[in-house]
């Protein structure tokens, strides 16, 4: 019957996952393997199963193209990580149906691409048996077994775009605007998109911030004659050391996070008595075209999925090493370790060098 790769995308979707998809069926054609598209998450699994064979016909555009081809849930059955990260076991009887559908479609090899939650689940699936390998995606960056996920520089282009047109209308009406950004509980798209993008202030969860040194900022500011002020703050930013949410429901996903933007603006217009405004960029993030960076970056984890599929290197998830090579790790110390900004790293001195504030 032919050698088969099963691929399937999970988590929240982000740019370049068909560029993922697309490597990973072009190098497999040439290795001999067929791809089967698992569609709608690991829900594509289960009777009725959502599988389909994806020729190379089938990849044309998809380079550049955002989203995924396959569909995805961040939520559902297999939510491995509910709340604020807790994980969840996933019911052994849904794991016997796709350990079922698995051999029923005769998969050598089953590429889960996902986050932190994506890639729980992908780990008790290969304890189970299954034949898994895992490519990181998340456009917070915070897996900490890989130097970059793909989708993070992306996201970082947008902030930074979204920051350049906020320095014009900030400057026209002197005001402070504070910019909300995704992220999770890691700050890297702030830090980054805030020090490309010329803000004044940045917020993240790694560095405990408080109001009076915000008001600060914006008063030697103005003292030196500029009358605006530009802040970005994460989402798991905390506010008197609790993480903003905009919906706090028991479900079978983790909390939502959102709201830390307009309640910082509010507390600024507050103390300072200047107009502020709050701008949330929410799933504008997870949209559109890839950068250059991160398509380079995802045809290359898809290839390496293909190698490691062919080596029968299971268990494991494809790395982007400090040496810029690509290699893997095994998934079981790539799940559940976040990848933090260093209060103390050469990024936030970098910053801190430019008279950039952190709140603290």
């Amino acid at each position: 019957m032919g050698k088969k790769i099963g691929v399937v995308t999970g988590g929240g979707d982000c740019p370049g996952l068909n560029a993922v998809i697309r490597a990973i069926v072009k190098a497999g054609d040439l290795q001999g393997f067929t791809t089967i598209g698992i569609r709608g998450g690991f829900d594509g699994l289960l009777t009725p199963v959502q599988a389909d064979p994806l020729t190379v016909r089938d990849m044309d555009g998809l380079l550049t193209r955002g989203g995924t081809i396959l569909g995805t849930a961040s939520s559902g059955k297999f939510s491995s990580k509910t709340g604020q990260g807790e994980t969840r076991k996933i019911p052994g009887d849904l794991m016997t149906q796709v350990r079922q559908t698995t051999e029923a479609l005769g998969l050598n090899a089953l590429v889960v691409i996902g986050g932190d939650g994506t890639l729980t689940t992908a780990l008790q699936m290969h304890e189970s048996g299954l034949p898994v390998i895992g490519v990181p995606k998340t456009i917070d960056n915070d897996l900490d077994a890989t130097q970059q996920t793909f989708g993070f520089d992306t996201a970082v282009a947008c902030a930074v775009d979204a920051l350049d047109r906020l320095h014009s209308t900030a400057q026209s009406h002197n005001r402070v605007m504070v910019l909300e950004v995704m992220g999770r509980y890691a700050g890297w798209i702030a830090a980054y998109a805030g020090l490309a993008g010329g803000a004044d202030i940045i917020l993240i969860p790694e560095i405990k911030f408080n109001m009076p040194s915000i008001e600060k900022k914006i008063r030697s500011r103005e003292a030196t004659g500029k009358l605006f002020t530009i802040v970005i703050v994460a989402e798991g930013a905390k506010l008197d050391e609790t993480m903003v949410v905009s919906d706090n429901t028991k479900t079978d996903r983790e909390i939502r996070l959102g709201g830390i933007g307009y309640a910082i603006a509010e507390k600024i217009q507050e103390k300072t008595g200047k107009e502020s405004r709050c701008v949330v960029l929410g799933h504008l993030q997870r949209g559109g075209q890839p950068t250059h960076w991160d398509r380079q970056l995802c045809t290359r984890f898809g290839v390496q999925a293909v190698h490691m599929a062919a080596n029968k290197n299971f268990g494991k998830m494809v790395a982007l090493k400090p040496s810029g090579m690509m290699g893997s790790v095994d998934l079981k110390d790539a799940v559940n370790r976040i990848r933090s900004v260093d209060p103390y790293g050469e990024l936030i001195l970098t910053a801190r060098t430019l008279g950039i504030c952190f709140g603290d």
